[in-house]
């Protein structure tokens, strides 16, 4: 069984919920470049993150002995997704649907996280960790598109 989530990793997977807070605030301050920035900041951020879980599932798959390149495949999704938003984004999607829309996909992550955590993949305490991190971050980059407007 895979060890337990340590004290310390939790603190530092909710101090990873700061910039998209304040990425919120800024958008939220509706202060010309600060807006702006704040803007930029939650779709690059919530991407960066989104990626970064990626590669934690990509972790979990090459510890299989068997199905790996099952977890392998939905683990590059998170990355795809990511770069289809800027594409999107690039090529007329308004910033604040491409915000709505990072937040959703980060918070749809949970089902891979519940996942992993029935098949005993998932260190004890996973989703107590991964449940308020995607909805929070999901939920910040939601709330900095409804405001983006």
């Amino acid at each position: 069984m895979p060890a337990a989530i340590a004290r310390t990793t939790r603190l530092l997977g909710f101090a990873g919920l700061l910039p998209q807070l304040a990425a919120a605030a800024l958008v939220a301050s509706g202060r010309g470049e600060l807006h702006f920035f704040g803007r930029v900041l939650a779709l690059v951020y919530g991407i960066v993150i989104l990626s970064f879980l990626g590669g934690v599932w990509w972790g979990f798959a090459v510890r299989r002995t068997d199905d790996q390149g099952t977890l392998a495949a939905v683990a590059i999704i998170p990355s795809l997704a990511g770069v289809a938003l800027m594409i999107a984004v690039q090529f007329g999607l308004p910033l604040p649907r491409a915000l709505v829309l990072l937040g959703t996909t980060i918070a749809l992550t949970l089902f891979v996280d519940r996942r992993l955590v029935a098949t005993g993949e998932a260190p004890d305490g996973w989703m107590g960790l991964r449940v308020p991190l995607s909805l929070g971050l999901g939920g910040l980059t939601i709330i900095a598109g409804v405001l983006a407007r």
